[in-house]
């Protein structure tokens, strides 16, 4: 799915730790996010992996996931699915979204993050590679501009 609009999620360049490095928001998503009324800082609560709504804790898998917004964000209104990538190679899981898809519209690009408080995206000490336990199915995901 996510490389049906171009994804470059595939050519991030890693850091040392293994967490993914600077990657620059396409001119599409940027535009799409301000017709949407999407704008950098705006944050909705978003359910991580749609299959794995409520669980307590989840487990996420490097690579793509299908998240779920649980409120509205711009003019996406809840049940919008969010499409990104998971890195857990870092003490703390990192994830990028690349595409939203409204419940009664088409897939649009976008660029936000998953962000939770207090250290609260950190894995668990028993995640095995490729994966990270963490406590809770849900987070924020925040809008950006580029990511960091």
């Amino acid at each position: 799915m996510l490389t049906s609009l171009g994804c470059p999620a595939a050519g991030v360049a890693l850091r040392a730790d293994g967490t993914p490095g600077p990657e620059k928001c396409s001119e599409e998503a940027l535009k799409t996010m301000r017709i949407l009324r999407m704008h950098v800082s705006d944050a909705a609560d978003v359910e991580l992996d749609a299959n794995q709504i409520g669980a307590r804790p989840i487990t996420l898998y490097e690579g793509p996931v299908e998240s779920v917004l649980d409120g509205s964000l711009g003019t996406l209104e809840p049940i919008t699915r969010l499409y990104g990538r998971v890195w857990t190679t870092g003490p703390q899981v990192v994830i990028r979204y690349y595409e939203a898809k409204p419940p009664d519209g088409d897939t649009v690009p976008i660029c936000a993050v998953a962000r939770l408080g207090d250290g609260q995206l950190r894995k668990r000490p028993e995640s095995k590679p490729g994966t990270a336990i963490i406590e809770f199915s849900n987070a924020s995901v925040f809008v950006v501009d580029a990511f960091r």
